[in-house]
């Protein structure tokens, strides 16, 4: 053999080596970036958990901040988060086990399964439930708002159009529910029933669901509204009810942890629940909002992105909790991201962590504390005394995020009625008053905290201005002052 041969050979040999190392330090390299940048989130109030993979491989898979604040328990990679929307991947998923087990046709209409319907809605499929295109409004109540399934589904089915079905795109949560419906009926089984005999044990999930897995207490995450105010782990609402709300069901509102979302990504990936030709109707883009790049899946809304690959993703929130799967199809990148500390700020975490994996040159900006936390967290910790303090940092440091009126006047509210405390409320609608002097709404909140707090002749005094500046309240709380 000759030297140049061997020299070949030995380049061959090193190269996987080489390549091996080179990725190892990449993804070393990127798992210290997104750590950094999520514990230094962490003291401007992020809490929640982060994963990232690589064709497979895991990059980084941990949880940060607290899962229950006031037992200062820790986010983990297995603590239990409210997914929210991305409930409505495992409804179409359903569907498709259904129609693959010959139950139903996705050309199906709603009155081979409901009767007695409007003209109008007999003619909906369970393609334009799937794809948000029936017309059916967003919502007809709220999450845990008590209802019969009798009582809702005539509420739905009552419900005025927004245009004739398969004509336009309008997100709607109920049309979900119904399909959750269509599931039971089709199944003889009940909606969570059926996600975990054909979904979730298939994948190895024993963590996800409403009411069926066992969880210990100590992994269930609180919901934070805002950050501040603790709603409570969504399952022990479940439990306290014995049942979910058809507001609920099939649309959101299913609990999970990262790590069974993660075989849930491989359930899919590997074809483990529903076969090749059934992940690709379920990710087909089938149409969406007119003028936008984002276009609509089974449950999944899909791009192109800026790299002209594909990408599936959604998100979930309620309020308190937020959650996004973003996967990258054609790279094969997955990023799972759960906040139990819901805000502005935080909802778009997975989206800068996924600029880090796709850019090594990236710098992210630091997670920015919601006004709401900043406020509640400055009045925790200080007297009234320094009010002028809070006033200045909110003019100097967060201006932008108080250029509405009703952001101070809430946290007033929530101090007042939340933290009981008096005093402070009265210096945030002080302040308030100061920031905004022509608006009516916030005269009117400042008299009646001084109410609360005995002082009539100030409230009358507050209550003259905002009725000046029309507030019909004012007025009427003003003859009911000036009788005495």
């Amino acid at each position: 053999m000759t030297l140049k041969s061997i020299i070949i050979c030995i380049l061959i040999v090193a190269m996987p080596v080489v390549c091996h190392c080179q990725n190892f330090e990449e993804n070393r390299t990127l798992k210290a970036k997104i750590n950094d940048y999520l514990k230094e989130g962490v003291t401007n109030g992020f809490h929640g958990a982060i994963l990232v993979a690589k064709k497979g491989k895991i990059i980084i898979n941990e949880g940060y901040g607290l899962a229950n604040k006031e037992k200062n328990r820790k986010n983990t990679s297995s603590t239990v988060f409210d997914i929210g929307s991305n409930t409505k991947q495992f409804t179409a998923a359903a569907i498709l086990k259904l129609e693959g087990f010959k139950k139903l046709k996705l050309s199906d209409p709603l009155c081979k399964y409901f009767k007695d319907l409007p003209n109008d809605k007999k003619q909906i499929t369970i393609h334009q439930l799937l794809t948000h295109s029936s017309g059916l409004v967003e919502l007809v109540g709220h999450d845990f708002d008590k209802i019969t399934r009798e009582a809702f589904f005539t509420k739905v089915f009552n419900s005025e159009l927004l245009h004739a079905p398969g004509t336009k795109y309008s997100y709607s949560n109920i049309g979900y529910s119904i399909l959750a419906r269509i599931i039971e009926l089709v199944s003889n089984m009940n909606y969570e029933s059926f996600l975990n005999q054909h979904l979730f044990k298939p994948s190895g999930m024993t963590q996800t669901g409403y009411l069926l897995p066992y969880w210990s207490p100590v992994t269930l995450a609180v919901g934070y509204a805002k950050n501040i105010i603790p709603r409570g782990p969504m399952v022990n609402m479940y439990k306290k009810e014995g049942k979910v709300s058809w507001h609920l069901k099939g649309n959101g509102g299913i609990n999970s942890t990262q790590e069974d979302m993660y075989k849930w990504y491989l359930a899919l990936k590997n074809n483990t629940v529903l076969t090749a030709a059934q992940f690709e109707k379920l990710i087909t883009p089938y149409g969406g909002p007119e003028s936008n790049r984002y276009k609509v899946g089974y449950g999944w809304g899909i791009i192109n992105t800026n790299r002209k690959t594909k990408r599936i993703s959604h998100n979930g929130g309620n309020g308190g909790f937020c959650h996004t799967i973003l996967w990258n199809i054609d790279e094969d990148v997955l990023v799972l991201y759960s906040s139990n500390a819901s805000s502005l700020f935080i909802e778009g975490v997975a989206y800068t962590v996924e600029k880090m994996v796709f850019n090594s040159s990236f710098k992210p900006e630091p997670i920015k504390k919601n006004p709401y936390f900043m406020v509640v967290e400055f009045v925790k910790n200080n007297s009234v005394s320094e009010s002028k303090n809070l006033v200045s940092l909110i003019k100097n440091k967060h201006k932008t995020s108080f250029e509405k009126p009703e952001i101070l006047n809430r946290l007033g509210y929530i101090v007042l009625k939340k933290f009981k405390n008096k005093e402070w409320a009265l210096e945030l609608f002080k302040a308030n008053a100061n920031l905004f002097p022509e608006e009516a709404n916030v005269w009117d909140s400042l008299g009646e905290a001084y109410l609360e707090l005995g002082n009539k002749l100030k409230a009358t005094q507050n209550y003259k201005k905002a009725a000046n500046l029309g507030s019909e309240n004012s007025k009427e709380v003003l003859k009911e002052l000036l009788k005495n």
